[in-house]
């Protein structure tokens, strides 16, 4: 699982800890290990290895930070009456400095979703799922500070967990959603959209997004590691017309992103769907680049053939 986010450069929901951007790597080639914190020797090919989808080679050793378990941990849930304030809060806490360990974004569809799968009773409304790390001091503070900030923005009052077991009930609906997804629309296929933008650039992307989506029949929950700037929606559709919609929907969502400085993923990888968005966001010089990384490492073409790009 470790090699398959790192393959990936996947970070999911942690905002605070980024584990496998600054993992280091050894393959069977050579050894991208090393024990001090601090290099500018050479090239960086820890990273470039990082998110390669297996296209350079493959990783069979990773060393990974550990992070100590923090003193106090505090989780907190909060509703909004819209997905523009729910954001917008994102974005302040952000750029107010508040070390969040966690953010995680749910719209209204998505908190229905959970509700009818787990049990649960959250509004049924656009919500953030936030989680503090620290001193019983400092987690106190945080979340004071955060609180104001949801406030400002029409946000309910905090609904506060510390024990473990609270903890987990209270991020339940978080964890549970890609079978409460499959489980509202039985029979579907799911179709999961990944952008990442700017934090700044995040509001907008995610109102035009839910705004593009209510345009079309199929169920779009939006879910968000909003901490990253990063997204996903979750297209539930059960007919080949709906899923070429879908399709559509994606290909406009990955447009938006571009044009708002974003990438066209942000932690699911290219492979092969997301090619020609490559192209795109890159150009052909850095397509050509990455061409000639890809035959010096892998010269047969026989690591992950296809994927990133068509052909070498």
């Amino acid at each position: 699982m470790v090699g398959l986010l790192i393959r990936q450069g996947e970070a999911g929901e942690p905002s605070q800890y980024k584990c496998y951007q600054d993992c280091k790597l050894i393959s069977d080639c050579f050894d991208l290990h090393f024990a001090f914190r601090k290099t500018s020797a050479g090239y960086n090919l820890t990273n470039l290895f990082v998110g390669s989808e297996g296209t350079l080679g493959i990783i069979t050793k990773a060393t990974l930070k550990l992070y100590p378990i923090p003193e106090a941990m505090l989780s907190a849930v909060c509703h909004f009456p819209a997905e523009g304030p729910a954001v917008d809060t994102t974005v302040q806490i952000l750029q107010c400095g508040i070390p969040v360990a966690r953010i995680e974004f749910l719209d209204d569809v998505q908190m229905k979703i959970c509700n009818k799968f787990s049990g649960l009773a959250y509004p049924q409304s656009p919500s953030l799922f936030l989680e503090f790390h620290g001193s019983p001091s400092s987690v106190e503070e945080q979340a004071k500070l955060a609180g104001e900030i949801v406030q400002t923005n029409s946000g309910s009052d905090f609904q506060w967990a510390t024990k473990a077991e609270d903890r987990n009930r209270l991020w339940k609906a978080r964890h549970d959603i890609f079978y409460a997804c499959l489980a509202y629309r039985p029979g579907c296929r799911a179709l999961i959209t990944d952008v990442c933008v700017p934090i700044s650039n995040l509001p907008e992307m995610i109102v035009k997004t839910k705004e593009d989506i209510n345009t079309t029949n199929i169920p779009g929950p939006i879910v968000g590691h909003v901490g990253d700037g990063n997204f996903h929606t979750v297209l539930l559709t059960l007919t080949d017309e709906e899923f070429e919609q879908a399709k559509q929907l994606t290909d406009r969502m990955v447009e938006r992103a571009l044009s708002l400085s974003g990438t066209c993923t942000g932690e699911h990888g290219i492979g092969l769907g997301k090619r020609d968005w490559l192209v795109k966001e890159i150009g052909h010089d850095g397509i050509a680049v990455m061409k000639q990384l890809k035959s010096a490492l892998d010269p047969r073409g026989i690591m992950n053939p296809g994927k990133i790009f068509s052909h070498i």
